[in-house]
């Protein structure tokens, strides 16, 4: 009889649509393969010295700078990214492992109050087998964000990419694999249902996942049937409050820069943008003056594939057809490739699927409010919790809005930016848990309380009464 032909990816360039190549999906014999593999190759890896461990993540760091314009071109050519975009995010993946290395070493327990005839503490453990499920929009730098922290705290890892960059994920695969012992970590390529399949391997403790809302809740869903550990930092509908009192031209700016960078394809992109009233005019002139620059510069890069520009153009024509107006863009551009054009609506109402739902492409949706009250309580009403940014010169309005806002992070007059080492947990639909940082270790880790106490010895018998004997004869003694 004739096996079955493999089911493959086919992946073009969303720049020109020209091919990139075909993989082919990991079957059920290979995903559970994976997995038993990982399972035993843990025994060992776990009880590796912290210290050993680092160091392998320190040589995984050097493999992949070695690999970094081969990885960064075929990022581009799968995903559209800009390679100048794609180098530093193969550059920031190199810095995460090296952060790992040096943390692993360090990740450590803590010393408890017990009483003092005893000691007491905790130890981190490591979980087991970790399912690490990435995304295509900044592919290299999640991956090994997670894939550090697992194998950082003696984990072991299979990473399954986004199918929408196979190529990047198996070449990253190739390039750390070697860093480690066999089994510790291997890649399988295929869509959700391979994620899935791994996730219902009895091997698998934990799965970190970073992507969509709606593959996060799927991945939280199947998790809470098997009981695994679930980390996810997943999509969101970051709020943009603009206050009156702040040069519009630069909040404008900061308004281009959150929306249309990367195409609008960032978890942290500005999805939606409340300006006062007091300052809206001139600030949504130039937002749509920085948008039409953009649309003529040739500088945006594509959408990732031609559904995902299908969805974006959607969630624009539906909101028009329920009143918002285009005042820049929202037209598909003629000719090869998955672009879609920087755009700028006006009118714009919470109701609205641009203003309800993540959008995830180079769209800036405004609403005029009447004062900071309105706007916080519109940017507050969301599905969603990744983050926001505010844009104020006011110090009371800054504070209330890290206070009030129910999401991960907030930003005030920065829509991008932060101290390294910031870890923060999503709320609601943008997922749970410390997707990143120092924190992320503990994720990996499970927590044991130890209490040594002192034993109880038996009673010592009574010394029996035993006989002196007499000192030896110095004449007997040898000379």
């Amino acid at each position: 009889m004739t096996e079955p032909a493999p089911e493959t990816l086919t992946i073009t360039d969303p720049r020109d649509g020209r091919p990139v190549g075909v993989v082919e999906v990991a079957t059920n014999e290979q995903i559970a393969l994976a997995a038993a593999a990982a399972k035993r190759a843990f025994a060992g890896w776990s009880r590796t010295a912290p210290a050993e461990r680092g160091l392998a993540l320190r040589r995984a760091a050097g493999l992949l700078a070695e690999g970094r314009e081969q990885v960064a071109e075929l990022n581009t050519r799968e995903t559209g990214k800009p390679l100048a975009e794609a180098l530093g995010g193969v550059d920031a993946a190199v810095d995460t492992l090296l952060q790992y290395s040096e943390l692993a070493p360090v990740h450590r327990g803590r010393s408890l109050n017990g009483p003092r005839t005893a000691v007491d503490y905790t130890v981190a453990e490591p979980r087991g087998v970790i399912a690490v499920v990435t995304p295509w929009n900044d592919p290299v730098a999640v991956a090994c964000g997670l894939i550090g922290a697992a194998l950082a705290t003696g984990n072991t890892v299979v990473h399954k990419p986004s199918e929408r960059c196979p190529h990047v994920g198996l070449l990253l695969g190739e390039l750390l694999a070697p860093a480690f012992p066999d089994g510790v970590l291997a890649t399988i390529s295929g869509e959700g249902g391979v994620g899935a399949r791994l996730l219902a391997q009895p091997e698998t403790a934990a799965v970190a996942h970073v992507g969509s809302s709606e593959a996060g809740a799927r991945i939280a869903r199947a998790a809470a049937l098997t009981g695994i550990h679930v980390i996810r930092e997943n999509g969101g509908n970051d709020a943009l409050i603009v206050d009156e009192g702040v040069d519009p031209e630069w909040a404008a700016g900061q308004a281009a820069l959150g929306a249309f960078a990367n195409a609008g394809q960032i978890c942290t992109s500005v999805e939606r943008i409340f300006v006062h009233a007091g300052i809206s005019g001139a600030f949504i002139q130039s937002l749509v003056d920085q948008a039409r620059e953009l649309n003529g510069s040739g500088r945006l890069a594509p959408l990732v594939d031609e559904r995902m520009r299908a969805a974006v153009a959607e969630q624009v024509e539906e909101s028009v057809a329920e009143g918002a107006r285009i005042l820049e863009g929202g037209v598909l551009p003629e000719g090869p490739g998955s672009f879609y054009p920087a755009t700028v609506l006006v009118d714009c109402e919470p109701f609205m699927p641009l203003m309800s739902r993540e959008t995830f492409g180079p769209v800036a949706p405004v609403r005029v409010v009447r004062s900071f009250d309105e706007a916080l309580r519109l940017a507050a009403d969301d599905d969603y919790g990744l983050a926001a940014t505010v844009l104020t010169a006011s110090m009371e309005h800054a504070h209330r809005a890290t206070a009030e806002l129910p999401v991960g992070t907030v930003k005030v007059n920065a829509v991008f930016g932060g101290a390294p080492g910031g870890s923060a947990e999503p709320r609601a639909g943008s997922g749970s848990g410390f997707g990143y940082g120092p924190e992320l270790l503990d994720e990996m880790t499970l927590v044991k309380v130890v209490h040594l106490g002192l034993p109880v010895l038996p009673a010592m018998p009574e010394l029996a009464s035993v006989p002196v004997l007499p000192a030896p004869d110095d004449a007997g003694a040898p000379a």
